[in-house]
């Protein structure tokens, strides 16, 4: 059975796996921390290659089919670089050109939400479906569709921003784009916070007995049922059912793919208050939590290093080569 390497290039974290090219079973896996500084804009493509090095055996890399490489956007995946990255200091990160040149593989680049949908298409909740979207609610909000069995990637591969859907005009947050009102700017895990402390402004709540410096002790709260930090969470399910209705009349899909940290952790939480503020003007599609454990944008990314993309027709279920 052949085998990909898969990278997940995360703002935090770099993970790096050994993959079974159909079954998806990760062989063996690194986790480091991502490099953000350094002189060259080579550090990360001279650092995953590195990882890879570090990875597998002289034999084992001989015989590797492909790399994949999931990473957060935005990407120019005809020049194989990032662009403008927020984590790091440099406009454009050359990734796919010269960790081919340093290992002699085929190097494939993907953004990471676009990845997840092919990690859950292929080994995951969306197996058998032809019309999923996939959303990340973690630091920021991300999405990929695979639409008519075809995953959509736009004219650089930046399709499916759905964090930057238009959400609320009452609160005027700024999202980390610079504009205002957009959905990562309210429901994101970063920006949680600011939108409780907007909530509690509006609603003159002064006397708040926790902790809400973060996503997670807003969340804490909830578990230990304060009043107001329930109270919050019905207004943040508007916000999220108001995204969630928007990706539905954008992409009218079958399912609904959740995943991404603030997700995982507070399913309780969030997908129950969300789904009763889904606008229903289309058929509202079933939701569910990925159960993949946060490894679909990983699982993806093997996937793309195979030099596949998504095309699923009901008589043919496997990927086809890209053109």
């Amino acid at each position: 059975m052949g085998r990909v390497i898969a990278v997940d290039l995360g703002g935090t974290n770099l993970r790096v796996a050994l993959v079974t090219e159909i079954t998806g079973e990760i062989i063996k896996k690194s986790v480091a921390l991502t490099k953000t500084e350094g002189r060259s804009p080579l550090l990360i493509a001279d650092d995953i290659t590195e990882k890879i090095r570090q990875l597998t055996t002289p034999e084992e890399l001989k015989v590797i089919r492909g790399i994949g490489i999931s990473s957060a956007g935005p990407l120019d995946l005809c020049k194989g670089v990032l662009l403008n990255p927020p984590n790091i200091r440099f406009p454009s990160v050359p990734l796919v050109q010269p960790i081919r040149e340093a290992l002699g593989l085929p190097v494939y680049l993907i953004n990471d939400c676009r990845a997840g949908v092919l990690g859950e298409i292929c080994f995951g909740a969306g197996k058998g479906c032809e019309n999923v979207v996939y959303i990340t609610i973690s630091t920021g909000i991300g999405g990929g569709a695979v639409i008519n069995g075809k995953l959509l990637l736009g004219r650089d591969g930046n399709a499916s921003e759905i964090g930057h859907f238009f959400v609320d005009t009452r609160y005027s947050i700024r999202c980390g784009c610079g504009n205002y009102g957009h959905w990562e700017g309210y429901a994101s895990g970063k920006n949680i916070p600011e939108f409780f402390r907007r909530w509690c402004d509006s609603e003159t709540h002064n006397d708040v007995a926790f902790d809400c410096s973060t996503s997670e002790s807003i969340f804490a709260a909830a578990r230990n049922n304060d009043p107001f930090a329930l109270r919050f969470l019905e207004e943040l399910g508007k916000i999220n059912g108001r995204g969630i209705s928007n990706v539905i009349v954008a992409y009218n899909p079958e399912l609904i793919i959740l995943d991404g940290a603030v997700v995982r952790h507070n399913q309780n939480y969030i997908v129950p208050y969300l789904k009763k503020n889904i606008e229903h003007y289309l058929t509202v599609p079933e939701i569910r939590v990925s159960t993949l454990d946060g490894l679909a944008p990983l699982l993806g990314a093997s996937v793309v290093a195979r030099g596949y993309a998504m095309k699923l027709t009901s008589s043919d279920k496997h990927p086809r080569n890209m053109h």
